[in-house]
């Protein structure tokens, strides 16, 4: 067995790697379970691989231990997210691994689920299997980062999303027509959207832009992208776009005051009408958020992409339910006080106050850039 100190890192980052490309390309297939790559390595050669996809049930591990077959004995398994050691929808991975003679495992982090977190790894070294951790962890973390938030908390990770001027508009007063951001910047939205299992809006954005809200990038996905809106009192009119096709992927969050005879006739067409207390803490006059959140949770919607207007925007801010934040900026300016900020309402009174925004990264799209950031510790319970 090659001894740790005389593998070459550079190589074993290339490894891993592959194993984070092998996991991606379970974006949109996998939810709600976590996005995992598998590489086997035996004497310098990749001689199995694998990925894991919902329907597919065979973790990344198996499949990549499949196919090395007799070649997994005394080989090197990189996986980019701790091996399950519980009995699931399948039998545990550190199983098949110790079954297929595995010498030594390297995986980027532990699992966030408390069912495995940590004890995976202790089962693998307690039966003598060299165990490393670390390589690759931050892009690991993030790429997990929605099924971190979802299966600690049962919530869905919230991602706020919004195309802005340089200086924080995201609509004029009058003429609002044509598109703030490049179509560099609006082809990531879509891939955006193809990563995240809904997308939420407001009735209000409805009203204004008419917008259809769907993954148009053309990749396969394992179930429709949810669209959902907040619509207290069901005034999403029946010739709304978003009412023209509907194939199980269409949830509004009424109050109990909405139109009884209007919620009957949405979910005779295929409409799922879901009625929710008022927001007592922020808004009676709107659906609360939080619960609204804990239902998704309860479909097993592990990401939500946030797409709304100045008073939503706020209102999600205001109650602390948004996660992370993803902001495309273009080389614009509106100017004015009637223009529409990012989150409109009161807003915080005091600097002090300020909501802060951590671990920025920033990205380019053509002309225009994005500041990703984070409101809260995506792997915490809070």
């Amino acid at each position: 067995m090659l001894k740790t100190n005389a593998i070459d890192k550079a190589q074993e980052a290339e490894w891993m790697e592959k194993a984070l490309s092998l996991a991606r390309r379970g974006i949109a297939l996998a939810s709600p379970n976590p996005l995992v790559g598998a590489v086997v390595v035996k004497n310098g050669l990749v001689v199995g691989e694998g990925f894991h996809t919902y329907e597919g049930k065979a973790h990344a591990e198996v499949l990549a231990l499949e196919k090395a077959g007799e070649a997994a004995r005394g080989a090197t398994l990189y996986l980019n997210l701790e091996p399950c050691c519980h009995v699931g929808r399948t039998a545990p991975c550190t199983q098949a691994i110790l079954a297929a003679g595995i010498a030594r495992v390297v995986a980027s982090m532990q699992d966030p689920n408390p069912a495995v977190c940590g004890r995976g790894f202790a089962q693998l070294r307690e039966a003598g299997v060299e165990v490393e951790t670390g390589l690759c962890r931050e892009p690991a973390e993030r790429l997990n980062e929605s099924f971190a938030r979802f299966i600690r908390s049962g919530l869905p990770l919230v991602t706020l999303k919004a195309g802005l001027t340089l200086d924080g508009k995201i609509a004029a007063p009058g003429d609002n027509s044509g598109w703030i951001t490049s179509k560099e910047a609006r082809a990531q939205v879509q891939r955006q959207r193809h990563a995240h299992d809904a997308i939420l809006t407001g009735i209000r954005t409805v009203l204004a832009d008419d917008p259809l809200l769907t993954d148009r990038t053309g990749l396969p996905r394992r179930r429709p992208l949810l669209r959902v809106v907040m619509d207290s009192t069901l005034r999403i009119p029946w010739e709304a776009r978003m009412l023209t096709e509907v194939q199980d992927d269409l949830l509004i969050f009424c109050l109990p005051s909405a139109d009884p005879s209007k919620r009957r006739e949405m979910e005779r067409r295929g409409v799922a009408v879901c009625v929710l207390p008022p927001d007592a803490d922020t808004d009676p006059q709107r659906p609360s958020l939080r619960e609204a959140l804990r239902e998704l949770g309860r479909r097993q919607m592990t990401s939500v992409l946030l797409e709304a207007g100045s008073e939503l925007n706020w209102a999600a801010l205001r109650a602390g339910v948004v996660d992370k934040v993803f902001l495309y900026y273009a080389p614009k300016i509106l100017g004015g006080l009637t223009s529409l900020p990012l989150a409109g309402g009161p807003g915080i009174q005091a600097m002090r106050d300020a909501l802060a925004v951590q671990n920025i990264r920033l990205h380019s799209y053509g002309p225009d850039f994005a500041v990703e950031g984070y409101l809260r510790d995506v792997y915490g319970t809070d």
